[in-house]
């Protein structure tokens, strides 16, 4: 019998590259509705932080962090369907919630929150988030505008 070698592969997590082009098909690959492009752009240039995995220069999955120096939100994070379960969505999360701990000063707080797509809050969970409600807060709400 013979084995078929499979040249290992090299994951790099990159900051702060996402485009519009990747963020789309990032998006799509996971069955999600896209924005429209003039806000798409906008709110990639808006984002405080973006990461990127990348294997043999393809983008495989992709975080968004949003914040203003107190309380930090988490989006879209999705690892293409081909590529998950192996580690790259909790490395994508690790490294927003590593920038968020760089950026807390001494003495100070930072909340992070973020939804979960329904089926997905164990992933979170596993991370360190917890489900709301809880001793402390109230139900996470949300409004959409559609036009």
């Amino acid at each position: 019998m013979v084995k078929e070698l499979r040249k290992e592969k090299h994951m790099e997590y990159k900051e702060n590259i996402l485009c519009y082009e990747d963020y789309c098909a990032l998006r799509e690959s996971v069955g999600w509705q896209l924005f429209s492009k003039k806000q798409t752009q906008k709110a990639l240039a808006n984002s405080l932080y973006t990461v990127t995995a990348v294997e043999d220069c393809q983008t495989v999955g992709m975080g968004r962090l949003l914040g203003d120096g107190m309380y930090y939100m988490i989006a879209d994070i999705v690892v293409q369907p081909d590529y998950q379960k192996q580690g790259i969505g909790s490395k994508i999360i690790n490294k927003l919630i590593e920038y968020v701990d760089r950026e807390t000063p001494v003495g100070g707080r930072s909340s992070i929150q973020l939804i979960a797509e329904k089926g997905k809050e164990p992933f979170y969970e596993k991370l360190g988030f917890r489900l709301i409600p809880h001793e402390f807060c109230g139900s996470g709400m949300r409004k959409v505008i559609r036009k």
